[in-house]
């Protein structure tokens, strides 16, 4: 009976065999329906399915066509507020409208662009923060025409793609210390908050004989009461997690200025359309061609300068704002590093470069992709919606008069406390971090220059690990940009001195 028994019953290892066999087999049968399950997907999807591999991210063309609106409204403020920045009030002297049409077509190429070469759900437009660059730096600073600073955002973006095709870029952002890139940001945020304060005419200049340099606005000024409106609304929205509440509160203090002043006479700086029929203003175009001759007549100094916070500035800005964006979408790999980022700067760097010729400022990507991810937003399919409601916002020039600087000085504000966020990474009990960080977050606002925050920022960071004899720390790439901007300013006193 015992060897009828164990006949009857099969060893452990049997058993193992065996259970182990049906279950790869099951695997199998399970990989090859998984694959027919997307094929049969891809093949229902048809064109835009293919292309943007939808079912291969586990996405669809509805979830993407939201996620590419959610995006555009998230980021839609900047058709306004980039000629509050760079049109006739400003030191450039563009016209609205043309800004408004460069802006547009811009944002549309390089949303479409940055969606086609990496298949990412990103977009692109004239950066907040570098278009204060060309603006207050490059045309009000360095005293250079419009055309001028064009043609040296057109030559940025060529160097840029040289950089980015060769690798060179990646090295060069690497070469930079971690905290220094977080005080960049957050400078920066700081210059865009104190344009939003005085746009608002919340901060006012004293002058150079009174007590103080800046005072606070008058608060019986009705277009001061409004962007305090708009600013209140704002806050609220933002921290509510409205969706696109910045547009949202843009749009609702213009209407707010509107009324007063259309229904009750109350002047909110709102220009009323003249005509209503859209108008695409070309006049800036290939603008960047005619402007080189300007931009090789300025000093040494100020060439030098013009070239290396271009670079640099939007360096970071788009690195920073790819690697944030990517994090949420959970883009990245286990070592924190992008796939494909090299794809990405490079359609950033033909964008600015395209950007330059149809007339605006360097072209970079938005962090305000976020939403459009949030909504769902896997591939590059939102990146195409997002840029032909971009193409048919061409057709808002009419109604850009109507949004006073008191409905876009708010934006200016929540935007730099936004940027201000990379501030928490810093540490600021080392004091070897925090003096060259406090320097180049605190000297652009109070310089009012990008550049000149930059510069004294890296000098402390030099002289600091000389003083600490740490000087074989600094990257050799370090070395180089320190000493161009000695030459910098050694170049600007000869200048001023009178020897050049």
């Amino acid at each position: 009976m015992a060897k009828k028994k164990n006949k009857s019953k099969p060893n452990a290892k049997q058993t193992t065999t065996a259970a182990k066999k049906p279950s790869s087999e099951n695997t199998k049968v399970s990989t090859a329906k998984a694959s027919s399950a997307a094929a049969a997907a891809a093949s229902k999807g048809g064109f835009l399915d293919k292309m943007f591999r939808l079912s291969e991210h586990g996405t669809n063309v509805r979830t993407e066509i939201v996620a590419g609106l959610t995006t555009f409204f998230a980021m839609a403020y900047i058709i306004f507020l980039n000629p509050v920045i760079l049109g006739e009030g400003s030191p450039t002297g563009m016209s609205n409208t043309a800004v408004v049409t460069a802006t547009c077509i811009a944002a549309a190429i390089g949303t479409w662009l940055i969606g086609i070469l990496s298949n990412y759900p990103m977009a692109q437009a004239p950066g907040l923060g570098l278009n204060a660059v060309f603006a207050y730096t490059l045309c009000g600073a360095f005293g250079l025409s419009a055309g001028a600073a064009l043609s040296a955002v057109f030559l940025a973006g060529i160097f840029f793609i040289l950089l980015t095709v060769t690798g060179a870029r990646t090295a060069l952002v690497k070469a930079i210390p971690v905290n220094l890139k977080k005080a960049i940001g957050a400078g920066i945020g700081l210059f865009i908050a104190l344009i939003g304060f005085v746009n608002a005419g919340l901060v006012i200049g004293e002058g150079s004989g009174a007590a103080t340099t800046v005072a606070l606005g008058n608060f019986a000024s009705p277009t001061v009461l409004l962007a305090c409106f708009g600013l209140i609304l704002t806050i609220i929205l933002v921290v509510k997690k409205v969706p696109a509440a910045l547009f949202v509160s843009m749009i609702s203090t213009a209407v707010i200025g509107c009324i007063f002043q259309f229904c009750f006479g109350v002047e909110m700086g709102v220009t009323a359309p003249t005509n209503w029929a859209p108008s695409l203003d070309f006049s800036m175009f290939g603008k960047c061609f005619t402007g080189f001759a300007d931009l090789f007549k300025a000093p040494p100094a100020s060439l030098l300068a013009t070239m290396l916070t271009l670079v640099m500035v939007d360096m970071f800005d788009t690195i920073g704002t790819l690697i944030g964006a990517a994090d949420k979408a959970g883009y990245l790999d286990e070592n924190g590093d992008l796939p494909k980022i090299e794809k990405a700067m490079l359609a950033d760097a033909i964008a600015t470069s395209t950007g330059a010729v149809i007339g605006t400022s360097t072209v970079t990507t938005y962090v305000e992709s976020t939403a459009g991810i949030s909504a769902g937003g896997k591939t590059g399919l939102t990146s195409m919606v997002t840029g032909i409601c971009f193409a048919l916002a061409l057709f808002l020039s009419p109604i850009v008069g109507l949004v006073p600087s008191a409905a876009t000085a708010p934006i200016l504000i929540v935007v730099g406390v936004m940027m201000c966020g990379s501030l928490m990474d810093i540490d600021w009990r080392d004091l070897d971090v925090a003096i060259p960080c406090f320097l180049t977050i605190v000297g652009m606002p109070f310089f009012y220059s990008i550049t000149d925050g930059l510069a004294f920022g890296f000098i402390a960071f030099f002289i600091v690990k000389l003083a600490k004899g740490k000087a074989k720390e600094v990257h050799p790439l370090m070395y180089v940009i320190v000493v161009l901007f000695f030459i910098k300013y050694l170049l600007s006193a000869l200048q001023t001195i009178g020897v050049l």
